[in-house]
């Protein structure tokens, strides 16, 4: 305008309103139109459409990556001894994420009278401070998430059991619904604050709640690895005619055969498999099978659907897979759940004793040792 006014050449008019809509388009979206214009250092101008866009924008890196309170991270590594609705939580970062509802319980329970004081207590890490913390922590679910979130199962509640170290342990049986493993994969930890929040997260994110697959409705807490392993060596048979080497009133009686040597996992056995009929009267049945199927039958649910015959056979991550999902429909969600569990430890305890892998120490040094070596 002050060009016009002071009646300068069209020429020189024309170059300003070119700059004058260059520097516009570069204030909008720099670089859309043309030469991209450089600030000090030949460095390119941030635009507002870039500020907007791409990984560091706003919605990326602001709105949808959310940095939030009363979380956590850490590597996860395997919690073989967990049940199903447990997780472990490291000490420092229970500790950590727990600490206004620990100043809280110190308040309460006249330890402390003000956050000052509380501050100094939670510092030294008394005792008092892990037994407030473990009351704390018993009843207050915490969530997991393992990114990326594919489906809802990417996030699940769990109830926290304090342990030493620095990660987090997780149960094996539902790695396969966080598509997680345990080579380097870390998992976040939020705390549901407000009791709406923990009543839901108990209620609709539990992993013992969440045992069916969103996708197909079938189990998706099944056995892998060296569960199966231990599974598929406990329901193997010889493929030899002999008669049965003894015949055992109870598990019991086969568990002292098998720590005396006097018979093996896979000895045909005579013995009782312990169930119930349709009106819930005990009824005891009499079978031949190998004895580690009938460590296989003792842990499962007892049901008038539920036969022996589930199990007498070899034994697949398939033929396991299909087992929980007939002890799920006919026993329910509690019963499964239970049932997983204790699949677990048998699994877990009868890969460690079939051998299939070896240290040095397991290796037994002949007493010619010294003799051959020195030949």
């Amino acid at each position: 305008r002050r060009l016009l006014d002071l009646k300068a050449p069209d020429i020189i008019v024309r170059n300003e309103k070119r700059m004058l809509q260059e520097s516009v388009d570069a204030l909008f979206d720099n670089g859309r139109r043309g030469r991209v214009i450089t600030g000090t250092g030949k460095r390119p101008l941030k635009s507002l459409a870039e500020m907007l866009k791409g990984k560091q924008g706003r919605f990326r890196q602001n709105l949808l990556g959310k940095r939030v309170d009363y979380s956590g991270r850490s590597v996860i590594v395997v919690g073989p001894e967990l049940k199903l609705h447990q997780c472990g939580l490291p000490k420092k970062m229970a500790l950590e994420l727990f600490k206004p509802f620990l100043y809280a319980r110190l308040n309460k329970l006249g330890l402390a009278t003000t956050i000052k004081q509380a501050k100094k207590i939670v510092e030294k890490q008394t005792s008092e401070v892990w037994d407030a913390l473990e009351h704390i922590i018993r009843e207050h679910p915490i969530l997991l998430n393992r990114a990326p979130t594919l489906h809802r199962l990417g996030v699940q509640a769990f109830e926290a059991k304090l342990i030493e170290g620095n990660a987090i342990e997780l149960h094996p049986l539902v790695c396969a619904a966080f598509n997680a493993d345990f080579d380097g994969d870390q998992m976040a930890v939020h705390i549901p604050l407000s009791l709406e929040a923990q009543l839901e997260a108990r209620v609709l994110m539990m992993s013992t709640n969440n045992i069916l697959s969103p996708s197909n409705g079938k189990p998706i807490i099944v056995p892998s690895q060296d569960i199966v392993l231990g599974i598929y060596y406990l329901s193997q048979s010889k493929k030899t005619e002999e008669k049965p080497v003894g015949i055992f009133s109870n598990v019991n009686e086969i568990d002292t055969a098998l720590e005396r040597n006097n018979i093996s996992l896979h000895s045909e056995i005579i013995s009782q498999f312990e169930t119930v009929d349709e009106k819930g009267k005990k009824v005891i049945e009499k079978y031949k099978s190998t004895a580690g199927r009938f460590l296989l039958s003792s842990v499962l649910p007892k049901n008038h659907k539920i036969k022996f015959s589930l199990i007498d056979r070899l034994l697949t991550k398939k033929a396991v897979s299909e087992i929980i999902d007939i002890v799920y429909r006919y026993c329910g969600q509690k019963e499964t759940v239970i049932f997983c569990d204790r699949i677990k430890d048998l699994g877990f305890k009868y890969a460690f004793k079939a051998g299939i892998s070896f240290g040095k120490n397991d290796l037994i040094i002949p007493k010619t040792k010294e003799k051959l070596v020195n030949e």
